[in-house]
């Protein structure tokens, strides 16, 4: 699944010009609401730990919500728990300023390794993703899918190019490709290219394989950071 010998660059295959629908269409959609019904009701008692110890933390907001792109574009608030400090953009201007080379990894990743906005509670809720459950409310009103590419925002959007087509066609996914073939490992251009293949390739068997892997992956910890 992650040998991308066969993807050379970050063409898309598919045409959006006449898509009403994400990609899977009703059939996946249906899929999303039972899951994530079952994921919430099921998950509930660890859902309000985690919000208590967030709170109990920080003191601040329980809940984060940030704006990704969407299906054809749309912006939505991608809700996650609260795992960084209030104050959390200035720390991040000043860690820039004396450590020049983590604004080098933020400009090619997106990501710090070692981000000083990141709580204590919030450093445990990464590492096992348990941060990124409250999607699962996302997921039911319809902004995400259970399974799909990593939500991004705006100026993210820039960088798929060519590919950009694969990721509008779908809703973004609380799971996906990327996640269970190394997450913060592997290259912004390879996880362009997971994109780019789960949406030429899509079928309910390759979601049902990918949420599948999602838990081992999840709990080794790979590219977590």
């Amino acid at each position: 699944m992650s040998n991308l010998a066969d993807l050379p660059d970050n063409s898309c295959a598919i045409d959006n010009r006449n898509l009403t629908s994400p990609l899977g269409g009703i059939f996946k959609r249906g899929f999303d609401i039972i899951g994530a019904s079952a994921g919430l009701i099921f998950l509930s008692p660890l859902l309000l730990l985690i919000a208590a110890l967030v709170k109990y933390s920080d003191g601040g907001n329980i809940f984060y919500g940030h704006r990704r792109v969407g299906f054809r574009g749309r912006m939505f608030q991608c809700l996650k728990f609260q795992t960084m400090a209030e104050n959390g953009d200035r720390i991040l201007v000043d860690y820039f300023k004396r450590n020049p080379e983590a604004r080098l990894e933020w400009e090619a990743t997106r990501k710090l390794k070692n981000d000083p906005r990141v709580t204590a509670v919030g450093d445990v809720l990464r590492r096992l993703s348990l941060d990124e459950l409250p999607q699962l409310f996302n997921v039911l009103i319809g902004d995400m899918s259970l399974v799909g590419p990593r939500p991004v925002v705006e100026d993210e959007l820039i960088r798929y190019g060519d590919a950009m087509n694969c990721y509008i066609n779908l809703r973004p996914g609380l799971t996906g490709l990327w996640q269970v073939n190394g997450r913060s490992d592997v290259s912004y251009e390879t996880r362009i290219a997971f994109d780019r293949r789960y949406a030429e390739t899509w079928s309910f068997f390759q979601d049902m394989f990918i949420i599948f892997k999602t838990v081992p992956a999840v709990l080794s910890l790979s590219g977590s950071r």
